[in-house]
This record gives structure tokens, C-alpha cells and sequence, in this order.
């Protein structure tokens, strides 16, 4: 029940819909530099999902946000888990490692600013999906 009173009260606030989900998204950033991506997930999504529902944002749209975003954060440190397992694969320096993975956080983060501006590019497969009903 708090999380739906939490969610009318956040769609009350002054601040446009795009505002809020920008403060949701930038919210996952830090918190996925310290927490693993399954505890990110299951302590947040219980509050932000009605919120984003409220809002009026797709469901499966705001999931591939957050597919995105906890791939980003499995390779941000300072605990990116992938990178503490390809470090015990490989005999690379973890500064190293670390350095190597800046393109692709930039690309990950160029990728969740495409999909946020463009929402119609996640819901092709799922509308073609349901077109074959």
C-alpha cells in the first residue's frame, strides 16, 4: 500500500513526468556502483514500478530501462561484479579492466538515452508480439 501512496503523491509533485523518471534513472546510477544488481532491483522496483505506472509510462518500456541500467552498473566500480569476474579469469590489472570498460559505459548510457527518447524502439518486438495473438 505504500508504494501507491508514495506514487500519488510523487504524481502530485510540480515536475513533469520525463523529470521524475530522470531522477528515478540517475537514482540507479550510484546505487549500482555499490550494490550488487539483484539487491538494486528487488529493494527499488517495489517503490519506482507504481510510480512509473502512475506516470503513465509502459511497463515493458521501463524494464528494459532498468535491464540497461543494471548492465551499466554491473561494469561501473567500485564494485561492478563483471569486471571481479573476468579479473579472476584473466591475469589484466583491475585498473586496467576498469579503463577497458569506459566505451562500453558510454555506449550503455548513449543506448538508455536513445531508448528514453525514444520509447516506440523498445515496443516494436512486444507490439509485433501482440499483433500475432
Amino acid at each position: 500500500r505504500l508504494p501507491y501512496m508514495l506514487a500519488e503523491w510523487v504524481v502530485s509533485l510540480p515536475y513533469s513526468p520525463v523529470g521524475i523518471l530522470s531522477a528515478i534513472l540517475i537514482l540507479y546510477v550510484p546505487l549500482g556502483m555499490v550494490m550488487d544488481a539483484i539487491s538494486m532491483l528487488v529493494l527499488t522496483l517495489p517503490i519506482f514500478f507504481p510510480i512509473i505506472l502512475k506516470l503513465g509510462f509502459d511497463p515493458i518500456w521501463f524494464g528494459i530501462l532498468i535491464v540497461v541500467l543494471t548492465e551499466l552498473a554491473l561494469i561501473t566500480p567500485p564494485v561492478g561484479m563483471n569486471v571481479y569476474v573476468l579479473k579472476g579469469v584473466t591475469d589484466l590489472p583491475i585498473e586496467g579492466i576498469f579503463r577497458g570498460i569506459i566505451p562500453f559505459a558510454i555506449a550503455d548510457v548513449a543506448v538508455l538515452i536513445v531508448l528514453v527518447c525514444f520509447p516506440k524502439i523498445t515496443l516494436y518486438l512486444p507490439g509485433l508480439m501482440a499483433l500475432m495473438k
